[in-house]
């Protein structure tokens, strides 16, 4: 298992280096590099067969063939016989060498024959020909992208993305129709476009050639054409046995390694049937199972309390197979959300859902304890595990007309048919309902990509499942799991990707895949009396996943606060205010979809990782500064008028409902105090005019007028009025229906359309202002959330405090009482401020000097109420 990379057609030495490392999660165990002319080639290694000898770049006899491989070929001892026997020499053990010498005999027809998982780049010098190659499956990726330059073709390759993208090569757009799609169709990896503008994958099967100027790309397999038109077997005991047999030679080819292998166990069908053929095979002491050690390692992630919670299922395996250690995950919530960061860059393009991340943790545990997993990726695809592969057998046979066989499995079916029917009961009778996508997106992004579309085939079983195995579903899990595994040093292995097994499997009549109203029929049948019977007679399909719904709930602040910010806002793709409304939805258990709010998210963060040029504001949530020092791009000093002042922010803890504000404003003054006495370049101005600047925000908070989003009920003139706001940033004004409706609450609904009249009437004179003129202070100083402040002001709308004049007069007072008498001489007061980036409003001003002045003072906004966390100023007057 490695990493590959390169480029034809030019030359670039600092390139391939930045590419290696790039990818040396992908290959820690070394580096090889082939350059010659204006071909590079590039392995990163992760070292699992022949660790000694096998390092690439690997060659031919006469050198004259090159190849850099990411992967495993499983039946590389039957074609290496085949191949000495032709008179072929190998100089290592390894798998990689059957490549070079299998294309100087049978050319691009070779990999056909290789049973495995595999990304290939192969360089046939006398030929000048580069040949890029995908596994039958697309276990292992490949990714590309081609320009010319000055009629010169040139290409880039990789098995990730991240390094194709950084290159500085191709210009770093995002691809408008896939994410359409993605949002619109819930589907990526079906086809050869990635996420990433004139970036490519090749699909299962495929070569790209590079040869004569030219790139031609085209299949090399025609397997998923053969198992759908092969000659349909009857179902036998004999069938059933011999299948039993095949799927555990997968098993035992794929234990062959020289680094310990575990197994990931979910605690569904499939990774149980793969963790207890293990264990046969570590009873039998197979000696390919000796990669496994004495006693056999899995990997699981359980969710106690959760909907989703497979432990006890994945307990039942355990004591029924034994001779395990289970070693369990625990995923949170919370640590998702502090790891999402990395989880979007390690898998580059967006995910469907959040399960992936489950994967995502189990690899990183066990990358503690193996180098290589067994997964049961591929089963449900092959062997119809998901439910609506019923309904596709179902329709085939109406279309057959076997009615007799119908109505039979629909009756040994019927209790999925009936927690099917419920499901779409409770939907058409409105108690859930779906959210379509449609409503949460642009109306011009939809407009542009209308034409687009998606279908499935509905009535044939084996072309469905060869058509979600070759194009849809599996693909997108196959990607999950290279990325995963990879990211954490792991080769991720799939036994059921098979090329004997798929052929065989195929060869049966369709009874083999479902019969009696059981799905993976003979899987079940050759594998019973190795598994316990909660497993054997599962029909519920989980597997690796998250209890999104749950955890969606838990954590809506920080859902609530991204779809919030500025920039998902401003992305051309959604309608910020539609997907606010259908979010509420969710929390008021209106709707279920978690689905599209998680693509939603994923988009916008991806976006934010790969295109944006922000930073993640949580990375400084906790970054400290000094009293004596301004927050970035501020500064202590200010002139106003023919005076300086001396402004200092101050830290402070969180202000939350019920606080006294001015004690705890009174105390933190009096740290400052202490602090600037012992500041040897700031303690002369102790014994200067000073005042105190507070934030509007602290004291409202404190009197309980601040009101999450999700408890604000807008009403019908909240949401029509605030669409007619003039937008302002950072979430000042009445621009959204919460800090409308809390306005509204305030005030009354008559003053608010009275001075909406009046003000649209005085702008056509060219007369602006009014509308806060006639609302008042206390509405003009309605803030709604902000993304960048702390929680809970990020999900939160707020009003201006009560009676602002009075708690400044309260505050001062609070201040004096912790003063000495020489030292309130210096004391000037108290003042309240709604103070932003567009403005300045004095709301209480408990001081001698004017409001104006103050303005002034403040009119850089030297405060930061989110993770500067310093809604407190001192200000000094210097003399």
């Amino acid at each position: 298992m490695c990493g590959i990379g390169g480029y034809f057609g030019f030359q670039d030495d600092e390139l391939v280096k930045k590419m290696s490392q790039m990818m040396q999660h992908r290959g820690p165990d070394g580096e090889g590099i082939f350059s010659e002319g204006y071909v590079t080639l590039l392995n990163r290694r992760l070292a699992i067969i022949d660790r000694a000898g096998g390092d690439q770049p690997i060659y031919n006899e006469d050198k004259s063939i090159v190849v850099v491989y990411n992967g495993e070929i499983y039946n590389y001892r039957e074609i290496r016989d085949e191949l000495e026997k032709k008179g072929h020499v190998f100089s290592t053990h390894s798998d990689t060498e059957i490549l070079v010498h299998g294309y100087e005999e049978w050319g691009d027809d070779s990999f056909d024959r290789y049973n495995g998982m595999f990304g290939v780049a192969l360089y046939d010098k006398k030929n000048d020909r580069l040949v890029l190659a995908r596994d039958h499956f697309g276990i292992k990726p490949v990714y590309y992208s081609s320009f010319k330059k000055n009629s010169k073709l040139q290409v880039l390759f990789a098995s990730e993305i991240k390094p194709i993208l950084s290159s500085g090569y191709i210009q770093k757009i995002p691809n408008d129709r896939i994410i359409y799609r993605y949002l619109k169709y819930r589907i990526h990896d079906n086809e050869e476009e990635t996420f990433f503008k004139d970036i490519y994958r090749l699909m299962p099967g495929e070569l790209l050639v590079i040869e004569s100027n030219t790139l031609t790309k085209r299949k090399y397999t025609h397997l998923e054409t053969e198992i759908v038109k092969s000659k349909k077997s009857p179902l036998t005991q004999e069938a059933i046995e011999q299948f039993g047999t095949l799927l555990m030679n997968a098993v035992k080819a794929r234990l062959i390694s020289e680094v310990p292998v575990g197994s990931c166990l979910s605690g569904g069908l499939d990774s149980s049937i793969v963790v207890a053929l293990v264990n046969t095979l570590l009873k039998e002491k197979v000696e390919e199972s000796t990669s496994v050690g004495e006693i056999q390692n899995v990997f699981s992630a359980v969710f106690p309390g959760s909907t989703n919670d497979e432990e006890k299922y994945i307990d039942a395996v355990v004591q029924k197979v034994q001779h395990i250690k289970n070693h369990k995950i625990y995923p949170k919530p919370e640590e998702f959300f502090i790891e999402m960061k990395d989880f979007i860059r390690t898998q580059e393009e967006p995910t469907i859902s959040t399960g992936p991340y489950a994967q995502y943790k189990v690899m990183q545990e066990a990358h503690k304890h193996v180098t290589v997993v067994l997964d049961g990726q591929g089963s449900d695809e092959m062997m119809a595990g998901y439910l609506p592969y019923y309904f596709v057998y179902l329709k085939q046979l109406i279309k057959d007309k076997k009615w007799l066989l119908l109505f039979s499995e629909c009756f040994a079916s019927r209790d999925v048919l009936i927690k099917f029917g419920l499901h779409i009961l409770v939907r058409r009778l409105g108690l859930k309902k779906s959210i379509i996508v449609e409503t949460v997106l642009n109306k011009s992004f939809i407009s542009i990509h209308k034409h687009e579309k998606f279908s499935v085939v509905s009535n044939n079983l084996k072309k469905r499942l060869a058509q979600d195995i070759f194009h849809n579903s599996l693909q997108s899990l196959l990607r999950y799991e290279d990325k995963n595994s990879m990211r954490f040093s792991i080769e991720g292995r799939v036994p059921f990707l098979d090329l004997q097994l798929i052929k065989f499997i195929f060869s049966l009549s369709d009874e083999a895949i479902i019969k009696n109203g059981w799905n993976k029929y003979i899987l079940r049948e050759s594998m019973r009396s190795l598994l316990p019977d909660s497993i054997a007679n599962r029909r519920n399909k989980i597997g690796f996943t998250t209890p999104e719904h749950e955890w969606f709930l838990h954590m809506k602040n920080k859902i609530y606060s991204l779809f919030l910010s500025e920039s998902f806002a401003n992305r051309s793709y959604v309608n910020q205010s539609a997907v606010l409304q259908s979010f509420r939805a969710f929390i008021e258990g209106k709707n279920d979809d978690t689905m599209i709010f998680w693509r939603l998210m994923n988009l916008e963060l991806w976006m934010r990782e790969f295109f944006d040029e922000i930073q993640d504001s949580e990375e400084s949530v906790n970054k400290e500064k000094s009293t004596f020092e301004p927050n970035e791009g501020k500064k202590l000093e200010i002139h106003v008028d023919d005076a300086m002042y001396i402004r200092f922010t101050i830290r402070t803890s969180l202000f939350a409902k019920g606080d006294d504000f001015s004690s705890k404003i009174s105390e933190h003054i009096a740290v400052f105090r202490k602090e600037i006495q012992n500041n040897f370049q700031y303690k002369e101005h102790i014994s200067q005019p000073w005042i105190v600047i507070v934030s509007e925000k602290v004291v409202a908070i404190s009197q309980g007028r601040s009101y999450f989003i999700w408890d604000i009920n807008a009403g019908f003139w909240a949401k029509l009025l605030s669409k007619y706001v003039t937008r302002t940033p950072f979430g000042i004004g009445l621009g959204s229906p919460w800090t409308m409706q809390i306005a509204i609450n305030e005030i009354g609904l008559i003053r608010i359309l009275f001075a909406t009249i009046v003000s649209a009437i005085t702008k056509l004179f060219g007369i602006k202002g009014i509308f806060y003129k006639l609302v008042g202070r206390t509405v003009a100083s309605i803030d709604g959330p902000t993304e960048y402040s702390l929680y809970p002001s990020n999900v939160s709308a707020k009003l201006g405090p009560k009676n602002p004049l009075e708690s400044a007069t309260h505050i001062s007072e609070s201040i004096k009482k912790t003063l000495s008498n020489e030292e309130q001489v210096y004391f000037q007061g108290a003042v309240i401020i709604d103070a932003n980036d567009i403005g300045r409003d004095i709301l209480g001003n408990a001081t001698s000097i004017p409001d104006e002045i103050i303005a002034s003072m403040m009119r850089d906004n030297p405060m930061g109420q989110s993770n500067e966390q310093t809604p407190l100023v001192v200000a000094i007057k210097r003399e």
